[in-house]
């Protein structure tokens, strides 16, 4: 009796060691909710801090030009000069009118003069010293008329001479000396590039969520804001979100935002391309690796292991991708999903799980726990 009980439990022994070397051993991921920082990008079109089309007001030749392209230049530096001949003799004409004007009003004022003393001793009317005074006044109004005639011909002669609004660089001067020029045609262009302005767009989503932050959190906008040049090279400073424009766009819905990034060693040029980095903190969520993952029909699944070690297909919808994981917030802490292998295993399936440590999966990362 005693050897077939014996014998009885060396099979049982037997069998269960066998039901253990037939589990598949697979590598197992727990997680656990975690705080990190995800940097998005945004296109942006780059503009200098001033950019004015420096354009002609008077007709004329251009006479000379006194800067060349690319040249830095002061504020009233001179640009260029149209033939002011014309606008001379305006001048000119203009002065000896005046000149006229006031010595007519002198004579009428020596009239007025001469006919109140004749007035006073009542040697004549009243009404001739009236007529005096009228004339007077029709002389002074006529210095004023010849004044204003003065002003306007310096104001022609002094648009012959084009000088610079700014500090800033000439950029390409299309018409050269002994070209006619009519009004309103572009002589050059002159930018201000020691600031310059990145200009990004948002969707109406994410401005909602940028303005419910800041009214939480009066930093925000203290937040350093990258800039990845068309190269590919993060730019060396950073700049300061300074702000959006009054309405959103009808045909695409999103609104652009202003960042202001200091230039001084003028490494960017107005019209450059672009890509903004800023930040954005998020907290609680679940970091799922891809390779974990599988898709059917636009679905993306996990495998969960149990508290029996048992395979249970879950789904989850990501809240976007980050490097090699997806975000998600739809899991508890504590869950085993299978790290790898995803493929020897199916729903319902005994397995033994093998936890990965968390710094080897997320060994890329700098991450927070909540």
């Amino acid at each position: 009796m005693f050897i077939a009980l014996l014998n009885l439990h060396a099979c049982s022994n037997s069998n269960s060691k066998n039901q253990n070397q037939a589990l598949v051993q697979v590598p197992t991921l727990e997680l656990q909710p975690m705080s990190i920082t995800l940097p998005k990008t945004y296109v942006s079109d780059i503009q200098a801090v001033q950019f004015v089309e420096v354009r002609v007001k008077v007709e004329g030749f251009v006479d000379r030009i006194y800067v060349d392209e690319g040249q830095f230049v002061k504020k009233g530096q001179n640009l260029f000069q149209l033939t002011s001949n014309e606008y001379n003799e305006m001048v000119n004409s203009a002065n000896a009118r005046l000149f006229q004007a006031r010595a007519e009003a002198q004579a009428a004022q020596l009239e007025v003069d001469r006919l109140k003393v004749l007035v006073d001793k009542n040697i004549i009317a009243r009404s001739e010293y009236q007529l005096a005074l009228s004339k007077k006044a029709v002389a002074e109004s006529a210095i004023s008329e010849a004044e204003s005639m003065l002003k306007n011909a310096r104001t022609g002669l002094s648009y012959t001479t084009i000088k610079a609004p700014f500090d800033g660089i000439v950029d390409r001067i299309p018409y050269k000396t002994g070209s006619l020029v009519t009004a309103g045609d572009l002589l050059t262009n002159i930018t201000d590039i020691s600031e310059i302005f990145a200009y990004y767009k948002v969707t109406e989503n994410e401005y909602l969520k940028y303005m419910r932050d800041k009214i939480e959190n009066d930093t925000l906008d203290d937040q350093e804001v990258s800039l990845i040049l068309s190269d590919g090279v993060y730019y060396e400073y950073t700049g300061k979100l300074e702000t959006m424009e009054a309405d959103f766009e009808q045909g695409t819905g999103s609104i652009a935002f202003r960042v202001r990034f200091p230039n001084p060693d003028q490494l960017i040029k107005h019209g450059s391309t672009g890509k903004v980095e800023m930040s954005e903190s998020m907290e609680g969520i679940f970091l799922i690796p891809q390779k974990s993952t599988f898709e059917i029909q636009d679905y993306n699944y996990v495998y969960i292991v149990d508290k029996n070690n048992t395979v249970r297909v879950r789904s989850f919808k990501p809240i976007q991708r980050f490097g090699l994981f997806y975000i998600a917030d739809s899991f508890e802490p504590g869950d085993r999903i299978i790290y790898e292998g995803i493929q020897q295993v199916k729903d319902g399936m005994e397995v033994m799980p093998e936890i990965k440590p968390e710094l080897e999966v997320y060994d890329t990362l700098v991450t927070t726990k909540s």
